[in-house]
């Protein structure tokens, strides 16, 4: 089988054989009934490290950014998002469909904050011409970018002044905590609820964790039954996620050194224009020339490099499946993708 640098994003990762162990002996049960005792442990963890009261395994960020508009909101409330945000733009409007919830967007700025004074005023009057405005929605990292923690502070001042409820949409949280070199709780701590990705960078095959208050985790674990989520013997994937919360989440610095020097390399390239953003996780934001759009991708893997064409800028992702040999090697065929195409 090739053996591919795999750039297009840190959900490609497959479980090692420390984790397939882990998953091949863990005892189980039925959750539905609350006997998965390795369940129970994943999310009593989660729960614990986000300095929250309860936890919910679910089976993937969509669903738990879902769930959570499920329990924050009823049917004809309204939830503001960012424009750009995954549980605005790319979950399929499942809030809107699925629960009756409006969408308010925000223009995201440049490093991905909302501009709370905007926020401010699109939050509704109470008047029954309006939705009613229950719930902010934030997303850390954001383009692979950590938010601030002191604007993490004033939109929890904010949230509290005007009653709503704050979620975090954090994906890649636990990238945003190392990149930061605080404890997740810092960051987490702030929140109503907060949905984090196992199988992202931490490289667990499935599966998120949603956190928050006991009622409101009692009212999610309901809405996941009735969306059809509830897990049976799922222990063998909560052990994959218990396994990466303990072994995988200070090696994200890995990830973000690798990041760095691809994103070093790449500069040197005339053609490409690089993102230099200071607070740099595991992506890198690239800009190519236009007459590359047709042929890199196809040209690229044709060298054993896999990008994604989905995003522009380019989006390119490391992972714990990538190495610095990895980083070296792509480089060099971007390298010589451009000094063929400048010499014909």
């Amino acid at each position: 089988m090739t053996k591919f640098v795999d750039l297009r994003s840190d959900t490609v990762t497959r479980p090692g054989t420390a984790m397939r162990k882990a998953m091949s002996e863990a005892v189980v049960g039925d959750d539905v009934l609350g006997e998965d005792p390795t369940i129970a442990r994943l999310e009593e963890t989660a729960a614990e490290m986000f300095n929250m009261e309860s936890g919910l395994f679910v089976a993937s960020g969509t669903q738990g950014n879902l769930l959570a508009l499920f329990s924050h909101c009823q049917r004809g409330d309204e939830y503001i998002a960012g424009q750009t945000a995954h549980n605005y733009l790319e979950e399929g409007g499942g809030g809107a469909i699925l629960a009756s919830i409006q969408p308010q967007p925000v223009a995201n700025e440049l490093d991905g904050t909302l501009s709370l004074d905007h926020v401010k005023d699109l939050i509704k009057p109470d008047d029954f011409h309006y939705a009613r405005t229950r719930l902010l929605c934030l997303e850390n990292t954001w383009h692979g970018r950590p938010l601030p923690l002191n604007y993490l502070d004033d939109a929890c001042a904010l949230s509290r002044e005007h009653k709503l409820a704050l979620h975090l949409d954090g994906a890649r949280v636990f990238n945003a905590a190392v990149r930061q070199d605080v404890s997740v709780s810092r960051i987490t701590s702030r929140f109503d609820s907060v949905s984090a990705c196992l199988s992202k960078g931490l490289g667990a095959p499935v599966g998120s964790v949603l956190c928050g208050s006991r009622n409101f985790i009692d009212n999610a674990r309901r809405w996941r039954k009735v969306l059809g989520g509830g897990w049976r013997q799922a222990g063998v994937l909560a052990a994959a996620g218990l396994f990466a919360l303990e072994h995988h989440i200070e090696r994200l610095a890995i990830d973000h050194h690798h990041a760095t020097l691809l994103a070093e390399s790449l500069a040197e390239i005339e053609e490409l224009s690089v993102d230099d953003f200071p607070e740099r996780t595991n992506m890198v934001w690239v800009e190519v020339p236009q007459w590359s759009l047709a042929t890199l991708e196809p040209n690229l893997r044709k060298e054993g490099v896999l990008i994604s064409m989905d995003d522009y800028p380019l989006r390119l992702v490391t992972h714990l499946d990538t190495n610095e040999a990895d980083i070296q090697i792509a480089t060099r065929i971007f390298k010589n993708f451009f000094s063929k195409k400048k010499s014909t």
